[in-house]
Order: C-alpha cells, then structure tokens, then sequence
C-alpha cells in the first residue's frame, strides 16, 4: 500500500497512476510494497528532518526512512518539492520528470540500490532512466 501526504500546498493529480507507476516498477525489481508513505513538503520542513534525524544542516531533495525487510518494502519518503522545481529548472526537465526521477530514486534505496560511489550512481541513474521510460504520464 503507498499512501501520499502532504505538509505543503502541492498535491499530485493523477495519483493513482503514480502509485500504480511505483508498484509496477517494484515488481520487476522483484520487490513488493507493503507500507509505503510520500510525505511531500517545502524546503524548511526537510531542513528539520535532516537536522533533527541526520544530522545534516542543509537543503536536499529527499530523504528515506526504510523499514524495509528483504523483499517486502517499507518506509518514509520525504520530498521537497522546492528542490524538484530548482533541479528541474536546473536540468532542464518537466517539473513531473524530476518528481518521477527522486520518487523512483527513494524507493530504488530501499529496494537495495546504492548512490554514494560512481558505479553505484550510474546503475542508480541507469534504473531512474528505464522506469522513467515507462510512465505513460511523462509520454503525454
């Protein structure tokens, strides 16, 4: 079950087929859901949380709580969508691309995907890139 939330004046429409999107994205990865929340929320909200549980004293796009065990995934994933807007911006994407990109991003740490070293990253990129390909809503 993915559930969204929101703790600032955004909202995702078409959100069953985002969620669908996740799902369906972590089955091929052999990997089900079974609690899963998006908190969306602003820049100082995230700043909290990563200073409260972090640690770490700036901006980010995202952070993840995983509970997850082994193939039954499950967590928190907190998103700013200040930060999607500036890196979209920045990239030159669609708003809805980079919400996709950090989305899939989130969730791919907890199927067991890692970032911190240039192998990690470009397998991390690579996997954002091929379910990226396949939501039908970045295709309209």
């Amino acid at each position: 079950m993915i559930e969204l939330f929101y703790e600032t004046d955004f909202e995702i429409t078409e959100a069953q087929q985002w969620i669908n999107w996740v799902v369906e994205s972590m089955k091929n990865e052999g990997k089900t859901i079974e609690e899963l929340n998006y908190i969306f929320c602003d820049d100082e909200y995230l700043l909290e949380i990563n200073k409260q549980y972090l640690d770490h004293d700036y901006y980010t796009d995202v952070i993840g709580f995983d509970n997850s065990v082994e193939d039954e995934l499950m967590g928190d994933i907190f998103i700013s969508v200040e930060r999607i807007k500036d890196n979209a911006e920045q990239n030159g994407v669609s708003f809805e691309n980079e919400l996709a990109r950090i989305m899939m991003h989130g969730i791919l740490h907890f199927a067991g995907y890692l970032d911190k070293d240039p192998e990690d990253k470009e397998l991390m990129t690579s996997k954002e890139d091929q379910y990226l390909a396949t939501f039908s809503l970045l295709k309209a």
